[in-house]
This record gives structure tokens, sequence and C-alpha cells, in this order.
């Protein structure tokens, strides 16, 4: 069966690396705090019992599309899109599809993002890859609105962030919960990352500052990725019950 995603594709190396997924869920962490329609998230209950891996889940359920072979996939869409109307049901509603839309492209941005911050910047062909791929997926979940291409795309998440993200009674509480789940010294590390990591909007409405912490540690880190030693520094600093799931997200380079 052929894979969802090409072997060939730079969405393979991207979401291969526990690395750069953890910077995925940082960037998307904040966003997920600021949007118009958090409280669809809070619905269950769940966000804020475990905030970490509720939105861990999301990021590696994404993960595991990007490896799936085509029909397999398509199969793992599908019921994301039956746990959501499941959802609506309960509540009586319908989730905005400008919703849907803030999770999809938050999964293509904080992609390119990331990869950007610990590897390289992105050529404009791979930022499209990283585009097509989980346009695919909006379009298998039939979110209405979906830009068609990655300028398309560009134009509309500018909007987005501008119209729908807004700090309030969610957004501190949700942080309350990051901080008591991940303790004071890893709170403060998600937070220079994510000072670093999210568009300046975002940053401004979380006042997240400059990040500066994390830029001196960085070159650092890129060194020890290098020397293929920086697993310890990382696993040193996850909360036990991550630390098996992520150094799981590790795919063999040879699988890429």
């Amino acid at each position: 069966m052929p894979p969802f995603v090409s072997h060939t594709s730079i969405v393979r190396k991207i979401w291969g690396k526990a690395d750069t997924i953890l910077f995925i869920f940082a960037g998307a962490s904040a966003e997920f705090a600021l949007n118009r329609s958090v409280d669809w998230f809070y619905y269950t209950g769940r966000l804020p019992a475990d905030p970490l891996g509720r939105l861990f889940s999301t990021v590696t359920y994404a993960r595991s599309i990007v490896f799936s072979e085509h029909e397999a996939a398509l199969r793992a869409i599908d019921q994301i899109t039956g746990i959501h109307r499941s959802v609506e049901d309960q509540r009586g509603e319908t989730i905005p599809a400008s919703a849907y839309r803030d999770v999809l492209f938050m999964l293509i941005d904080y992609s390119i993002r990331s990869y950007t911050l610990l590897e390289r910047p992105l050529r404009e062909a791979e930022k499209t890859e990283v585009f097509n791929v989980f346009y695919q997926v909006g379009a298998r979940m039939q979110i209405p609105g979906l830009p068609e291409t990655y300028r398309a795309w560009e134009v509309m998440r500018a909007q987005h962030l501008q119209e729908n993200l807004i700090k309030s009674d969610f957004s501190a509480d949700l942080y309350q919960q990051y901080r008591k789940h991940l303790g004071a010294v890893r709170y403060m590390l998600l937070m220079q990352v994510q000072a670093r990591l999210v568009p300046g909007h975002v940053k401004q409405l979380l006042g997240l500052g400059s990040g500066a912490g994390i830029a001196i540690l960085l070159p650092l880190y890129k060194l020890l990725r290098i020397l293929h030693v920086h697993t310890v520094m990382r696993n040193a600093l996850l909360p036990a019950q991550y630390l098996n799931p992520v150094v799981e997200l590790d795919v063999d380079e040879a699988k890429l």
C-alpha cells in the first residue's frame, strides 16, 4: 500500500524526530490557550484535567497519520472526525469551522517553525509539502473554507491569528494547569521555547518575553544533537509519564 506521505517528503523528517514534535507541542499549547473556541476543548473536562496528555495526544495522532499507509491514515482521520461529531452531539452545538481550521493551521505553522528553529529554514517547496499534507487531512475531515495553496494559507493564517485569539480566563486557567503538571523548572523552559517559537501576536497576548534563555541553550543543544548525546539532556527534562512515549516518537533515520 502507498504511504499517506511520500518517503521523500520533508514532512517525514519533521515528524520523525521527537525533539521537533516536542517543539510543535510547545507552540500548539500556547495557541490552544488563546483560541476563541477553547471552551470546546474544556467541554468534556479532559483538557483541564490533563492538559499535557490531551495536547500531546493531538500531536501524536497527527504523527501517526504522517507515517501510516494511505488507507490507514484515512481511517485514522475519519476516527478523529467521529470523535468530534460525538462531542458536538453531546453539547447539541456544532464546533465552529474556524476552530477546526485553527488546529490544522497550528500543525502546519509549528511544523515549519519548529524545524526551522532546530534544523534549518525550509525552502518554499518544502513549506508547500507541509501545507499539502495537512490540507489532505482537512479535506478528508470536510473542514469548510480551507485555502487551497500555501500562499493562500499564509494570508488566512495571518487573519486567523488576528481574529481568533483572545486572552481569557480559560487562558489563565490552562497555564496554571501547565505549571501544576510540569513543575516550576519545566514550566519555565516551556515558556522560553514558546517565546522563541510562536508568532509575535501570540507572544504579545501571553506576555512570553524574548526567550533569551532558550536562545543561549539552543546552540548547545544543537551541538549535542550533532554528537548524538542530546537525548540525555532532553530525557532528563521530561516528566516521567511522558518519557517512554516521547522516546518512541523518534524514527530510525533509514526509515525517513
